[in-house]
């Protein structure tokens, strides 16, 4: 009876059996490969992904780097501007005062030769002749 279960088991069962377990070796064998090949995809992306992250690091830092060059550079300008403009500013008072200046002067002469005329005619009284006169006073007029 013994003789005749080994029989059948080797027969009948043991195939099935051998079947069986080099399907499940083959199965954890295709296991093994597609994690050992998922590690390697996973250390290929992680470096990608290393790369990338470094990539851009860099590229911000560039930018980053040209923005403050360009600051810098937009506050040169402005203060070169403003320079420009305070000098022109002051030239333009400068100008105007100079102006005023010669106004008063003028001014000043015109009413300094009234005073000198009007004395002048105090003192004299007398008659006098008027185109002599009008050309001592042009004559006091450019000496003031």
């Amino acid at each position: 009876m013994f003789a005749a279960l080994i029989w059948i088991t080797t027969k009948f069962v043991w195939p099935y059996m051998l079947r069986a377990i080099e399907t499940r070796q083959k199965t954890i064998a295709d296991g093994l490969a597609a994690a050992e090949q998922g590690r390697k995809s996973l250390e290929v992306s992680t470096r990608q992904a290393d790369e990338e992250i470094r990539g851009a690091r860099e590229r911000a830092a560039e930018i980053v780097s040209q923005a403050e060059k360009r600051v810098t550079q937009m506050i040169e300008e402005a203060k070169t501007t403003a320079k420009e403009e305070g000098n022109r500013e002051k030239a333009a008072a400068k100008a105007e005062i100079t102006q005023e200046l010669s106004r008063a002067r003028e001014q000043l002469r015109d009413h300094v030769a009234s005073l000198a005329v009007a004395g002048a005619e105090k003192i004299l009284r007398r008659e006098v002749d008027a185109k002599a006169h009008a050309a001592l006073l042009d004559a006091i007029r450019q000496q003031l």
